[in-house]
This record gives structure tokens, sequence and C-alpha cells, in this order.
């Protein structure tokens, strides 16, 4: 059974592993500029079932230490009641703030595209924007015009991957780097100036499900995966410096990962096991700053586990496949039909054990599959989500209650949008489907140069 026919469960307790089956989809032959071949990882990897599969977790590559402490019993925390104010809940009728139209769509192929996102880290580049299909990477630039540019495409030496996740990062002489992982476990660095792997980072005993770059360290990285870890990567040096798993950790898939935008010590992760956990790498900062000027091999540094997060927040009754940071507030998605914004409270910030305080509830219609990401511009003004019918919504998320912008659609799209990407400004929503297709709306009133053909 695949995400595309998981419904909501009411139940808290976790969903029962079942037998998995491959997806059956024809190759795409893309055109290659970069091949697995030059990192000198060996192509002999047998493949983890993909995020279509929720089988169950996989043993983790190394031993995990398993000295049980208070921390060990920490309750999982639930929303507080009566802390003065209500949930607020926004309204699907959309106020119209911002009109869009749907302006491209782009086939790449018959594979699902599961991951599609706009790099951020780089002012050249904030209208490029990258795609994971199959095996298949490929990079684009948004034309003022309304059309894609082709600009890179990167395909796996081993056909049996398919990527799930990509993330922009970027070397030390600023190229950028695009980093990107899926059910092989095995996380590809290329660097997108030389068109050739950078590095190939392996240790995840399982498929990788979403990868996040560091916003103020960007050589640093998180992967989440199915063998229930996350772990903290140096792509500079190809170094894993901290792994966090074991007592206190996930107890089903880590499916999305976040780091806080202010503060390079916090992280958010979500999973199966229905929590959302916030993790603190202050304690072990020494050991990120020792992979840095590490000479010896990778493999012999001296990384780190880490077991106990700060908080452990149970939110949502399903699986949680998406979270983001919204200052010191999160925002999380589950197969509920909505996005919860919520402030949480560690025992570092209050006389208690820490608690959590649910703000605001934004619906989203047909949202209850698994594997269906959020996304927002760079000043998280705004959010966009597509569901399993085609439709995104577009939500303002500096408001309260919050105000529905607009709902996006084309007659033409049917397909489950597995994730959104929206750009720096808001004025471009881009949108990749189980069908293989690029969807693209243009902000009405944004300026647009008419193409050659449009003259």
């Amino acid at each position: 059974m695949g995400p595309a026919s998981r419904k909501h469960k009411s139940s808290r307790k976790y969903a029962a592993p079942h037998e998995a089956k491959p997806p059956r989809y024809p190759q795409c032959n893309p055109s290659i500029t970069a091949s697995a071949a030059d990192s000198g990882v060996a192509k002999e990897r047998p493949s983890s079932s993909s995020p279509t599969m929720a089988g169950g977790s996989e043993a983790m590559v190394q031993e995990l230490p398993s000295t049980p402490t208070l921390a060990a019993r920490m309750a999982k925390l639930a929303p507080l009641e009566g802390l003065g104010c209500e949930v607020a809940a926004g309204s699907l009728m959309a106020n119209r703030e911002r009109e869009y139209k749907s302006t491209n769509k782009l086939t790449e192929g018959r594979r699902p595209i599961y991951a599609i996102v706009f790099n951020f880290l780089d002012v050249r580049y904030y209208d490029v924007f990258a795609t994971a299909s199959g095996p298949r990477l490929s990079t684009y630039r948004c034309l003022m015009n309304g059309n894609f540019a082709l600009l890179q495409g990167y395909l796996d030496d081993n056909n049996n991957e398919s990527f799930f996740t990509v993330s922009w990062s970027c070397d030390i002489d600023g190229n950028p780097l695009l980093v990107a992982a899926g059910s092989t476990g095995i996380i590809r660095v290329i660097n997108c100036a030389t068109e050739k792997i950078h590095k190939s980072l392996v240790g995840h005993g399982g498929s990788v499900n979403e990868i996040k770059s560091q916003p103020l360290k960007p050589s640093l990285i998180i992967s989440a995966s199915k063998d229930e870890s996350i772990r903290l990567w140096n792509v500079q040096t190809g170094i894993c410096i901290l792994i966090f798993a074991g007592v206190g950790g996930h107890r089903h898939e880590v499916l999305s990962v976040d780091f806080h935008a202010s503060d390079i010590y916090r992280f958010a992760s979500c999973g199966m096991d229905n929590t959302v956990k916030i993790w603190s790498m202050r304690e072990f900062w020494p050991y990120v700053e020792k992979s840095y000027s590490w000479t010896d091999a990778p493999s012999k540094f001296p990384t780190k586990f880490v077991q106990f997060p700060a908080l452990v927040a149970e939110v949502h009754s399903n699986y949680v496949d998406c979270t983001r940071w919204l200052g010191d507030f999160i925002l999380s998605k589950s197969v509920e039909n909505e996005i919860l914004l919520w402030e949480p409270i560690t025992k570092e910030q209050s006389l208690s054990e820490g608690y959590i305080d649910v703000l605001q509830k934004y619906p989203v219609p047909d949202c209850n599959i698994w594997f269906m990401k959020f996304s927002c511009d760079f000043h998280l003004n705004q959010l966009a989500i597509g569901n399993s019918e085609g439709k995104v919504y577009v939500w303002e998320v500096q408001t309260s209650p919050p105000v529905l912008i607009a709902r996006l659609s084309n007659p033409q799209l049917k397909s489950a949008i597995r994730q959104t990407a929206v750009s720096f400004d808001g004025s471009t929503i881009l949108a990749c489907t189980e069908d293989g297709n690029i969807w693209r709306w243009d902000e009405v009133d944004h300026p647009i140069i008419p193409s050659k053909k449009q003259k």
C-alpha cells in the first residue's frame, strides 16, 4: 500500500508494518551531466523501500548505546488546554489577496516527482530550482515569461535508485551543491559548477526521506531516514558528525527535518511514530568544529550518538510527514487534513517539564495520504500545500486567524501533489506531482516579460 492509498486513522497506535510492493514505472532517459561513478562508491548496494511503502524499520548500521537515564523516562507532551486562548482555525474561503494564474506545465517522465525546491542560499540562484524523480535529478531556471529553462540533469548509475529528497548546499568557494538521497540510503553531493560528484555519503541503513541544509552553515546537512535515525553531515569533508537515535529517538521512520533559522544548534524532526521532536546540538558542537579540521579518513572520525531530544511533542494522532520552523514556532502536518502551528516550551524555558501550545490550524481538504509536503517563501509569509486531488492551498501564515490567500488548480491537474515550492517573494508557486509533472502558477500583477512566441 503506497502513500496515495493510505487513509487517515483516528487511533494513536502505530500503523502495523505490511508487505510492500515495489513501484513499477518505466525508466526515464534524461541527459547525463554527472555520474555516480566519479564518487568511487560501490554500485552494489541493496535498495530500501520507497516512501510509497510503510514497511517495518530496518536496523541501525552501528550499534546504539542503551544506558537508560532520567531523560529516557521523558513523557510525550500533549497540547495543554486552558492557556487563555482558543486555537484559531482558518477559513477555506479565499480572500484573493494575491491572484495567481496557471502559466506552465512540464512533463519530466512517468515516475513520481517526490521533491522540488528553490535555492535560497545564494541571491544569484533564487530563480533556480531542483527536482527529484526516480534516479534522476534536474535543475531549472524559472524564466520571467512563465517558461522553464533546463540547466542540468543527473542520472544515477544505479537505475534502481529512487530519489525522494533534494536540497541545496554550497562549497567553500560558494559553488552550488545539489544534495539528494532516496531508496538506497546513499546521499549524493553533486557540484553544479564542475558537474561532478563531490561526495557520496554512506551510513544510513534505510532509505532517506528528507535532507535539509543548515542556513547559517550550508556545509552542514541533516538527513532523516527509514532506519529511525537522523544524521548530521559535513558535506565539505564527508564526515558523519552526529547520529540522533536511541532511547529517546524516533520509533519509526523519520519523514521530515528542519533547522531553526537563527539558532544554529536546534532542529526539529517528525515521523511515523506520530511525534515531533526538537533536538539541541549545543553540547556536541565541539564535534562539529572538529569535523572541519579532520585530516584522517572520515570513517575514523569519532561520530557521537545523541539519544535524547530537548522536547517530544505529540500534537498529531497519525504520521507526521512535514515540519518547518516559523521563528520559534513550529508548523507540522499530519495525514489529518490540516497543518498546525504550535509553540514548544522546553524545560530550559519553563519551570515545569515543558509544554506545547497549539495556536492555529490551517485546513487542507483531501490531504489524508502521507509524503505530501508544504513549503514557504523565503520570508515565511505564505505557505503552499498540495493535496491528493491536484489542488494547491496558499495560506498567509503571519496572520491570526489564518487567511487563505488562494486556491490554485488546473482542469488538467488531477494527480496527487507530492511537494510544492514557493519562490523567494512568493510570486511563483510550483508543484510536483505523482504522475511526473511540474506545474507553475504566477502572480497576476507580477511583471512578466512576454516570450517571442507570445508576441
